[in-house]
């Protein structure tokens, strides 16, 4: 054997890849599926329609159940919860099991429940505990019951770690972030008593001319838009009342801003992922677009979004 089986384990597979432990009292049955450098701790159950990637960590007391996908690099921890069957009885088997499917570089957190037939997004951070009953988008930290996204992941020295929240007033009067071609305006802001104005025009503050404009407002602060990039248009962000933060990704880098003022504008230029949450109950966000709408513009998969890059 090229891998590594504890005396008191019990492996009834022979599909298991070179230099993977698998530890004490575990048991994988004839047909699951395991790739190479795992490491499989105490008391892991892994039944027959399971499939594992390469460089999978899975704490003790897991039991992963048929339909179940874990990619390469994912990390398990103790007493995590997987399901497959929405309506569960008792001698009754589903024609098929609801695949669950957790993508590359994500990690579930100690006894986190996941439910049937969900996909947690790459790099994707579950806590323990938490309750997933939707997919989880890429990068995306969520915690709770049921989970909500609190925050995202970017990568810094080749490892995945949470993106600090950075105010845009803070970066300075036009300045740019570390993700590619996206910067932050200092608009002017003119107040008299008469009220406030503030302003942006082409060639000073807008660096486009828009072709069209909406407003999103009367978000629960507890949702998430954008999650989409564009091949070729620009956007400009304002949030001309209350608060959001906006996280801007180029496959690289990632960036949490926080809007909270009408004199703060946010340019996102085409192939950057941008994300819109965290809204204040009375929110407004202003965006401009370059072009009018098209939705072959859109790239809404991250997979996709990433293999675009150039490298």
């Amino acid at each position: 054997m090229a891998f590594y089986q504890h005396p008191q384990a019990l492996v009834e597979s022979k599909l298991i890849g070179d230099n993977t432990n698998i530890w004490a009292f575990a048991h994988i049955l004839p047909h699951a599926r395991i790739g190479k450098d795992c490491n499989i701790c105490d008391h892991v159950f892994i039944e027959n329609d399971v499939v594992i990637g390469n460089r999978v960590t899975i704490k003790c007391g897991v039991q992963l159940w048929d339909g179940t996908r874990i990619e390469d690099d994912v990390f398990i921890g103790p007493n995590a919860t997987f399901t497959n069957d929405n309506f569960p009885r008792s001698k009754q088997r589903p024609v098929k099991f609801a695949e669950t499917t957790i993508k590359k570089g994500a990690s579930v957190g100690a006894n986190a429940t996941i439910l049937p037939g969900l996909t947690i997004g790459r790099n994707a951070m579950i806590a323990a505990g938490a309750v997933v009953t939707v997919d989880v988008p890429p990068n995306a930290i969520v915690i709770g019951n049921p989970a909500r996204i609190d925050g995202y992941v970017s990568s810094v020295n080749n490892k995945r770690v949470p993106v600090s929240t950075k105010h845009a007033a803070a970066v300075g009067p036009q300045g740019a972030l570390s993700v590619s071609g996206v910067t932050i305006y200092r608009l002017p802001f003119i107040v008299d008593m008469r009220g406030s104005l503030t302003v942006a025009e082409y060639g000073q503050y807008l660096p486009f001319v828009p072709k069209r404009y909406f407003l999103v407002l009367d978000v629960l602060s507890k949702e998430v838009r954008g999650e989409h990039a564009h091949k070729k248009l620009h956007q400009f962000l304002v949030c001309i009342r209350g608060s959001c933060s906006i996280v801007v990704d180029d496959g690289i880098h990632s960036e949490d801003i926080l809007l909270d003022s009408p004199d703060l504008g946010l340019h996102i230029p085409p192939m950057v992922w941008g994300i819109q949450y965290k809204f204040s109950p009375d929110a407004v966000l202003l965006v401009l677009a370059s072009e009018i709408y098209d939705p072959e513009d859109y790239i809404r998969n991250y997979d996709d979004f990433v293999a675009l890059i150039p490298r």
